[in-house]
This record gives structure tokens, C-alpha cells and sequence, in this order.
């Protein structure tokens, strides 16, 4: 269970078991599915997944520490970048890079990993936004690999993004409330990372039924995980700037700031930010069908500093953002006092005055 406390979104104690429902419905459909992997790639997800299991379900129950999480997210990715399915031989002339050399990606490779692990981990923090987010990925992930007749990995997607809507509906159950956890959080994005290399992963000629160009596929992949990306990044930062480490926790995430400071309920914060996400990717298969990459990636800086200005231009940070909702709860309850006050002059003043008249009429 988990305990309401002051970084909470929640105010009742709430089941975090959630994640053990997606760890056996993947290994479940991994069993049906491994025949289509050319690569045997279910042998090689299944012990990753099983190693995050045991690491998030503990860290549910008994809290571990940030670098013992990160060693077991190092041991998964292993098992990935080990079968020769993941490979990144080429970047396709993204950024006029061609052949890389294979220690260049398994660093690559396993520190993108890692990355969309974790990030996919911070975000979720309310109600919804982990699952919403987690379906457009898998939804975009679903039609990429269908039409790359990349059949395994479509299935694996599927999988991932019905286990996510079952799941949102109890998320968002006002009775039957529960959280997917750590457990959950990162299995979805263990899932999330290995889709992501195995998009990366893929062979030019499979990119003749996609609507983007070979060399744009670096900046769809990023456009598709812009919201954790560019949530953990802009968290990372802040707590920096603060001298705080950056595994700690706070209130400065993208959707506190809609809740706290903008006050939307965690289904608006939620929807608003998946749709973001969503015409996002839309926005960048549609610029990466025709425009060459240096214009994509001046496209991509130019929205991330936008977003980075519409967040930081408030000085969002946990310690302001308290002072702010301090001080508009004081002015509230001052409005209230002063109103209160004036209502009860007015009673006394209506009481003077209807004393004054019956008195005149006595005499």
C-alpha cells in the first residue's frame, strides 16, 4: 500500500501491485508469440523483464535505493543488446553519420535504454498519465512494426497497450483504485526501450512502407518519447540548479505544475498531455516525409526551448511553487475574513437601525 504524504496526488492508502498483472500477461503472450521472432528475441526479454520484476516489486514493498534499481536496469539492458536482432549498424546519414562501430552501440544503445526507463519511471506520478502516455507510444509502436511486417514486436506492442487500458480503468476508479508501481512503471518501460532500439534497429528496406524518410528515424523515435524525455530532462535540471541530486524527490514535475499551479484534475493533466504527445508525433512524421534532418532537429530544439521557457519563465520550482500556493491560500482565506467581517457589519448595522425604528414607534 501506498501512504499518502506531502509529495502525494493521492489522499487514501492505495495498492501499488498493479505492475504484477503486466509481468504475467507479457510472459503469458510471449509464450504464444515467440514463433514469430526470427531472432529468438522472447528468450532474450523474458529474463530482463523478470529481473526488473523482482527489483520493482521490492522496491514496491520495501524502498530500494536509486543505484541498486539502476544495476538492475544495467543487467536487463544486457540481455537485450546481447541478441543480435537489436543491432544499430547505421544511422542512415542522420546527421551524415553511416557505420558506427559495435562497442559505440552497446554505449549508445544501453544509455538510451536506461534512459527511457527511468523516464517513463518519473512520469508516473497521477493518475493516468503513465497509462495514456504508454498507449500512444504503444499504438504508434503497433502501426510501425505492422507495417515493417515486423509481426513479433506489433504483437508485443498490442500486448503492452491492452494490459495499459485494463489497467487505466482501476487507475482511474474512484473504489477500486490502484497503481501500477515500480513493478509496473518499469516493465511498460523496459518494453518502451526495447521497441525503441528495435525501430532504430531496423533495415533500410524496411522503411519503404513507413510515411518518413530512412535518415529522420533518430528524431521520430525522440518525437514519440518527448514527454518523459523532456520531463526527466527539465526535472534533472531544475534539481541540479538547486544543488539537489537528481534521483530525489519533488513536486517539479510537468503534470505537478498543471495540477498544483494551473489546478486541473489528474484526468485533464493526463488527456492534455497524451494529446500533446500524440499530435507531436504526428506533427514530426509528417515534417519527416519531405524535410531533410538538420531541419528537424533546428524543429525539435525550437519546441523543446519553448516548452523549456513556458516552465522555467515562473521560476517552477518546488520551493516557489509552495510559496505561491501558500500565498494564494492566505489571500483566500483573508478575502474570506474580510468578507465574512463586512457581512457581519452589515447584520449589526440592519440591527441598530430596525432597534432605532421600534423605538421611534414605542415613543
Amino acid at each position: 500500500m501506498d501512504n499518502p504524504n506531502q509529495r502525494s496526488s493521492h489522499e487514501n492508502r492505495t495498492p501499488t501491485l498493479g505492475g504484477v498483472a503486466f509481468f504475467y500477461t507479457l510472459v503469458f503472450a510471449l509464450f504464444f508469440i515467440r514463433g514469430r521472432d526470427a531472432f529468438d528475441e522472447a528468450i532474450y526479454i523474458i529474463p530482463g523483464l523478470t529481473v526488473l520484476f523482482i527489483v520493482g516489486l521490492k522496491d514496491d514493498l520495501v524502498v530500494l535505493s536509486p543505484g541498486a534499481k539502476l544495476i538492475a536496469q544495467v543487467c536487463a539492458v544486457a540481455f537485450i543488446l546481447a541478441n543480435p536482432s537489436f543491432t544499430i549498424f547505421s544511422l542512415n546519414g542522420f546527421l551524415n553519420i553511416h557505420e558506427i562501430p559495435f562497442y559505440l552501440y552497446v554505449i549508445i544503445g544501453g544509455f538510451m535504454m536506461v534512459t527511457i526507463i527511468n523516464s517513463y519511471n518519473l512520469i508516473d506520478g497521477i493518475d493516468g498519465l503513465a497509462s495514456i502516455v504508454g498507449i500512444v507510444i504503444m499504438v504508434i509502436y503497433t502501426t510501425i512494426f505492422y507495417l515493417t511486417q515486423e509481426y513479433f514486436f506489433a504483437l508485443l506492442s498490442i500486448t503492452v497497450n491492452a494490459s495499459l487500458m485494463a489497467f487505466l480503468g482501476f487507475n482511474f476508479s474512484s473504489d477500486k483504485k490502484i497503481f501500477m508501481g515500480d513493478t509496473g512503471s518499469l516493465i511498460v518501460g523496459f518494453i518502451i526501450s526495447i521497441l525503441t532500439l528495435k525501430f532504430l534497429a531496423l533495415r533500410p528496406h524496411a522503411y519503404t512502407d513507413l510515411p518518413f524518410l530512412l535518415e529522420n528515424a533518430p528524431l521520430i523515435a525522440i518525437s514519440i518519447l518527448i514527454v518523459p524525455l523532456f520531463d526527466t530532462a527539465r526535472v534533472f535540471a531544475i534539481r541540479i540548479a538547486n544543488k539537489k541530486a537528481p534521483f530525489s524527490p519533488d513536486r517539479n514535475h510537468t503534470h505537478h505544475v498543471l495540477i498544483d499551479y494551473w489546478g486541473l484534475t489528474h484526468k485533464q493533466a493526463s488527456f492534455i498531455i497524451g494529446c500533446f504527445n500524440l499530435l507531436f508525433v504526428m506533427l514530426f512524421i509528417v515534417l519527416g516525409s519531405a524535410a531533410k534532418n538538420v531541419g528537424m532537429v533546428l524543429m525539435l530544439v525550437s519546441v523543446v526551448l519553448a516548452l523549456g521557457y513556458i516552465f522555467f519563465k515562473y521560476n517552477y520550482n518546488f520551493t516557489t511553487l509552495k510559496q505561491k500556493i501558500l500565498l494564494r491560500r492566505k489571500v483566500n482565506q483573508i478575502k474570506s475574513k474580510i468578507e465574512d467581517t463586512g457581512s457581519r457589519k452589515n447584520i449589526k448595522t440592519q440591527e441598530i437601525h430596525k432597534e432605532t425604528q421600534n423605538q421611534e414607534e414605542m415613543k
